[in-house]
């Protein structure tokens, strides 16, 4: 029934005028809305946003839920693997193609990070092996790290009572976590040995009780961790130190860690046996399980302020490789360098030939200025996220709050961009509608010529998001039957140096090269008769070639130059 408004006084052709006005209006209105709702449905909101030439071929490994993808550089699928749950919160790709990867469980710890079991898939995604590392007073949480001996390093909060912490000498009252690292062996099909270990509780100092242990100057002992420091953000729980990130160097034998609510990298002597990691002595460094490095935060120790931490919430820190413009260095995801900034930083640590590292008394750990750094305007995450350098010497970077991945070269320029699809909750996006809940804890680009790919099959199949959208780097369908109207025949296959196109038609044709990534190389057009194009500069391997003509029929041929 039409809405009608009569006012007395008014004619009825006047109320008739208003009433078609006022549907002109509300009309307008609608279409004004929908229209402004279409352009933003419109927007590319998800997957792959820039495949530059200059990005390293490869594949990126990431996970938020109980899927985890591995793509190519064009955002296509080539392998997931399945798990019944989420992680909790590391995955990491095993050099034979095994996928290692943590599990959040339930316990009685409860904070951001939580895992609890490890899970060994194959390459083909068969569960290998898992095991439930959980106890009341025990849980891993956040990072692992794969050791070259095929064990496996863990970060484990370790529950110590309020009795147990006032008599080390702890003045705040109530329950806390401290951690511990623990090396873990794969054996059987659910069970571990624990082969190595290490525990924050044996290397504690404190100035506030000179009746319990432990007490001295903390100044004066920046190796071991002040009981009574409080980080920025501790929470009520009791998570005391969250560490968040973990790596190890296989030449120097040292582990490092990250703690975001000290605001601290740490660095601790692998090379000890478990007792001697529970003491001051011992180790190729002599210093048993003490910190032989600290960095990021002095006033922890007492030998800073608040002016000179540099570190704020930080997350993945890690050695950068060898033969890399920073090999040995360190770096790190900086969360909160700059309010509502992020940065990622490298430095360089001061070792010493000893495996030990330069301090000055009563001065902090060095260095005093980063060797290098990472920002931009936009560029923020308050939590998770990574950064990893790349065999080219670009840097490969996890925005992870916005789940944003992304690769910058030497110069800083964008040359691989791409958002992830995937709702942390349940399943993958629709393409231009607003992607939720896909922050992301870490993302892995591994080369072309990393060992787990040496036997594999690697063809992008589609992409994450649901419903994507064409753009140039999809390889189109090859299921495709032969067009009289473009009448193409490629000359030689496979090929060397020269690519060799007859044409028989009298329409212009365009020519698109893709690589086996699905990456467009080179666009131009056939014309009638032979057509000589140069891949000598290309590398070997497979290509797809489309044929297009103006009437928009096409065909694709698939070659090899050698």
């Amino acid at each position: 029934m039409p809405f009608i408004f009569f006012h007395k006084g008014l004619s009825k052709s006047y109320v008739s005028f208003w009433y078609v006005g006022l549907r002109f209006i509300l009309i307008g209105l609608f279409l004004l809305h929908f229209f402004f709702l279409s352009s933003l449905l419109a927007q590319q909101t998800s997957g792959l946003f820039l495949n530059d030439s200059l990005a390293l071929q490869g594949y990126t490994l990431f996970g938020n839920n109980e899927t985890t993808y591995l793509i190519n550089n064009c955002g296509l699928i080539v392998n997931t693997w399945e798990s019944n749950y989420k992680p909790g919160e590391a995955i990491y790709l095993l050099e034979n193609g095994n996928l290692l990867r943590t599990a959040e469980v339930d316990g009685d710890f409860n904070a951001g990070g939580l895992g609890g079991r490890f899970e060994l898939f194959s390459w083909e995604g068969e569960l290998l092996w898992y095991y439930d590392f959980v106890s009341e007073t025990m849980h891993p949480h956040h990072d692992i790290e794969p050791l070259p001996n095929g064990n496996f390093l863990c970060i484990v909060w370790e529950k110590i009572t309020a009795k147990e912490a006032q008599a080390k000498g702890r003045q705040f009252e109530g329950d806390f976590w401290s951690e511990r690292i623990v090396e873990l062996e794969m054996v059987g099909i659910n069970e571990v040995n624990i082969k190595w270990e290490w525990r924050l509780w044996d290397h504690l100092i404190q100035d506030y009780d000179s009746s319990k242990p432990n007490y001295g100057n903390v100044s004066h002992h920046p190796e071991l961790v002040n009981l009574n420091y409080i980080g920025e953000g501790e929470e009520t729980s009791g998570n005391w130190i969250h560490l968040n990130a973990i790596d190890y160097n296989e030449r120097l034998n040292q582990i490092v860690v990250s703690s975001r609510l000290f605001g601290e990298i740490w660095i601790i002597d692998h090379s000890t046996t478990t007792e001697e990691a529970a003491s001051h002595i011992g180790g190729q460094s002599g210093k048993g399980g003490d910190l032989l490095y600290r960095f990021g935060n002095p006033q922890t120790y007492k030998r800073g302020t608040a002016k000179d931490q540099i570190f704020r919430h930080q997350h993945d820190v890690r050695w950068i490789p060898e033969d890399n413009l920073h090999s040995g260095k360190l770096m790190v995801f900086n969360n909160d360098m700059l309010p509502n900034q992020s940065q990622v930083n490298i430095w360089s640590a001061p070792i010493k030939e000893d495996s030990n590292y330069a301090i000055l008394e009563d001065e902090a750990f060095g260095p005093t200025e980063f060797d290098w750094s990472y920002t931009a305007d936009d560029f923020y995450s308050q939590y998770m996220s990574s950064a990893q350098v790349l065999p080219n010497e670009h840097l490969f970077i996890c925005e992870g709050g916005s789940g944003h991945f992304f690769e910058i070269d030497t110069n800083g320029r964008i040359v691989w961009e791409y958002i992830n699809p995937v709702n942390s909750n349940g399943s993958p996006a629709i393409q231009g509608g607003t992607v939720r809940f896909n922050q992301t804890f870490r993302a892995t680009k591994y080369p072309l010529d990393y060992p787990a790919f040496s036997d594999k099959i690697l063809e992008g199949t589609i992409p994450v998001e649901i419903n994507p959208w064409e753009n140039d780097c999809f390889i189109p369908d090859l299921s495709y039957t032969e067009d009289e109207d473009i009448n193409i025949k490629i000359i030689g296959n496979p090929i060397i140096d020269e690519l060799i196109v007859q044409s028989n038609s009298d329409r212009l044709i365009t020519l698109t090269i893709f690589n086996s990534m699905g990456q467009k190389i080179n666009k131009m057009t056939i014309k009638e008769g032979r057509n000589t194009i140069e891949l000598g500069r290309f590398p070997s391997g497979i290509y797809f070639l489309l044929f297009t003509n103006t009437t928009k029929f096409s065909q694709i041929y698939k070659i090899w130059k050698i």
